[in-house]
């Protein structure tokens, strides 16, 4: 009689210290796993695990970018298992239809049909030039620049220095420039014409 008081605080007390960072935890594993499903049980899978071991949450100073170590780490040991880290990364983003629908929300509703095509090109541009970024920058560049994460988040999470987040952006931020320059060029090269 006496443990059932005890379980419902000690449950309630870890409800209440994890339930704010369910959703960035899930917004997270849905970036990593790419699938709806598999974010779900990713997530539920890493509380299962940390319920027993709730008091060194309870000491973390910051446990959103805790909760998401853990969280990354879970999911490395999962993939790895499975063998499937050859077929996907650790950090694969997004699906195409994903992609677009992200970016289906920066398009401004009152353009004409004209600016509309523009925009749908440059959606698709931007889509495709993410495609070609390498699993573990086209993570980066979205959970920091799309997702808002802060680069001291992101250290943390990956196990580096923030001086390396920051090297890291800059270098995919310089090849997503590099792609998307080949990718909106109106002229095929070989096909100019010169004066």
């Amino acid at each position: 009689m006496v443990l059932i008081p005890f379980r419902r605080s000690r449950s309630g007390r870890f409800d209440a210290c994890v339930r704010p960072y369910l959703g960035g935890m899930y917004r997270f594993a849905y970036r990593l796993t790419g699938q709806r499903e598999d974010a779900e049980d990713l997530v539920q899978d890493v509380l299962v695990k940390l319920f027993p071991r709730a008091d060194e949450l309870y000491q973390v100073d910051q446990p959103g970018a805790w909760l998401n170590k853990v969280l990354y780490r879970r999911f490395i040991d999962l993939t790895r298992k499975r063998g499937r880290q050859a077929d996907r990364s650790a950090s694969s983003l997004m699906s195409d239809d994903a992609a677009v629908d992200f970016l289906d929300t920066l398009v401004d509703s009152g353009a004409g049909p004209a600016r509309q095509l523009g925009d749908d090109q440059l959606q698709r541009a931007v889509a495709r030039a993410l495609d070609r970024l390498s699993p573990d920058q086209r993570t980066l560049v979205l959970l920091h620049d799309v997702d808002g994460w802060r680069q001291e988040d992101l250290a943390e999470v990956l196990g580096v220095a923030v001086g390396t987040v920051k090297s890291r952006l800059h270098r995919c931020r310089a090849s997503l420039r590099v792609i998307m320059a080949a990718e909106l060029e109106p002229f095929v090269p070989g096909e100019r014409v010169d004066d």
